[in-house]
């Protein structure tokens, strides 16, 4: 029940909900406040019919401690005069209350009293006869015209409370729409929107300047997100292009020209440019679950270890013609992050500074408190000042020439899933004025 109650008030409009609202908790606090006022009425009335049988009781209760007989005393229906326990001494008939109305009575306390239907007022006056003792002055009245007065009021006040809340869910409905109606314009505004082009913002810095503001940097991060992924397609187009190119190129002479002696040289060539795609295919991907932020928990990696093992391939790969890989880790250090992420980092760091290095790359591995450092230097041009933020971009070269003719997605896909943990990346000069990466990862 209390389900289905939020899903229908879910579904309904905002205006909707906020007149509902406004409504109920103005009839609630007007039907409150009409309960005071007739409270009060009440007492009013109450207050001032007691005044009026006080007033006749006192003028008795005068006359009888002046000396005058009870006896002497002119009849009255309203007034009557009983001793302390309640029993008539006015030579009239019993009074129509119980004990414990009597004895409210003596205790000086006022009392409704219900018979035949008919309600009275009851108040007693005590009195001091000539010889000492006390009588009671009972004076009564009938409170039919104050019952009337008091529903008849009640009932007008309540009528006051419904319409009065009804006007007040009206302005309500009638503000909301108001207040709303340059939402809805902005909505219209935004949906009509070429590319490039911004909300205008509102002359008050309201709430509808801040809401206008956050529209627009949203349509700029999505503008700027367009953009990226508009120039990284055609990046990456651009790069699958060579590829697959020089491998259909070199299908199609094998094709056209049988020759034996030609076709392990054509495998070979092959061989290369799909070793060339598969690895462009894998860092696209990577990059992709990157910027999704797909990435596993992360857990303790043995940072040392790992380099053991990068070195491992890469000197597999070189094949003994590439630069010396020197290892320099004083003390374990272990990184927050997963084994693929570091094992994808080290490899691309340690396949770029082979590229440019000349005889020696050395890799560093220091823990820093609650990070850990991963220093790659090698003895090669190193990178110019101006590029060192730059090669951190996607399909990036500083120097396309260079042996092995990487896509320039290997440090762009360190940077994504170093910063993706927390950690940064930096790019400096060596002290022998090669290239100096810096990774720097949070420790577990």
């Amino acid at each position: 029940m209390i389900r289905r109650l939020r899903r229908w008030w879910a579904a309904r409009t905002l205006r909707f909900r906020i007149t509902l609202v406004v409504g109920v908790v103005a009839l609630c606090a007007l039907i409150t406040l009409s309960q005071l006022g007739a409270g009060l009425l009440q007492s009013t009335l109450l207050s001032a019919a007691d005044a009026e049988l006080r007033g006749q009781a006192r003028a008795a209760a005068g006359r009888i401690a002046a000396g005058t007989p009870v006896d002497a005393l002119a009849p009255q229906e309203s007034v009557r005069v009983v001793d302390t326990a309640g029993t008539p001494v006015d030579g009239r008939g019993p009074l129509p209350l119980r004990p414990g109305e009597i004895r409210d009575l003596a205790a000086g306390e006022s009392v409704n009293v219900f018979r035949n239907g008919e309600p009275r007022r009851w108040l007693a006056v005590p009195a001091i006869l000539p010889d000492g003792s006390t009588r009671l002055v009972v004076a009564s009245g009938d409170l039919v015209g104050a019952g009337t007065l008091l529903a008849r009021g009640a009932l007008g006040l309540l009528l006051a409370a419904l319409l009065a809340a009804v006007a007040v869910a009206l302005a309500a409905w009638v503000a909301t729409r108001a207040a709303l109606r340059p939402v809805d314009r902005m909505r219209l505004a935004a949906a009509k929107l070429p590319p490039g082009e911004r909300l205008p913002l509102p002359t008050a810095r309201d709430e509808l300047y801040a809401l206008a503001e956050e529209i627009n940097s949203l349509l700029a991060r999505r503008d700027d997100a367009v953009t990226r992924l508009e120039r990284f397609t055609g990046d990456a187009a651009h790069e699958l292009r060579s590829p697959v190119a020089a491998i259909r190129a070199q299908a199609e002479v094998a094709v056209a020209h049988p020759d034996p002696t030609l076709a392990d040289e054509t495998l070979r060539g092959v061989a290369v440019e799909a070793q060339r795609l598969s690895v462009l295919l894998s860092d696209l991907l990577a990059l992709a679950r990157a910027d999704a932020g797909q990435r596993p928990a992360a857990q303790p990696v043995d940072l040392v270890e790992a380099a053991r093992e990068a070195i491992g391939r890469a000197a597999m790969i070189d094949n003994g013609d590439g630069p010396v890989l020197q290892l320099v880790a004083p003390s374990p250090a272990k990184a927050a992050a997963s084994p693929a992420e570091v094992g994808l980092v080290l490899d691309n760091l340690l396949g770029n500074a082979c590229r440019y290095a000349r005889s020696v790359v050395r890799i560093g591995v220091l823990p820093a408190g609650r990070w850990v450092r991963l220093v790659v230097e090698d003895d090669g041009p190193g990178i110019p000042e101006a590029d060192r933020e730059r090669v951190f971009d996607r399909f990036t070269r500083l120097a396309p020439e260079a042996g092995g003719g990487g896509a320039g997605l290997g440090l762009a896909l360190v940077a994504a899933l170093v910063r993706g943990r927390g950690g940064t990346v930096v790019a400096g000069a060596a002290a022998d004025g090669g290239a100096r990466l810096e990774v720097r990862w949070p420790a577990p």
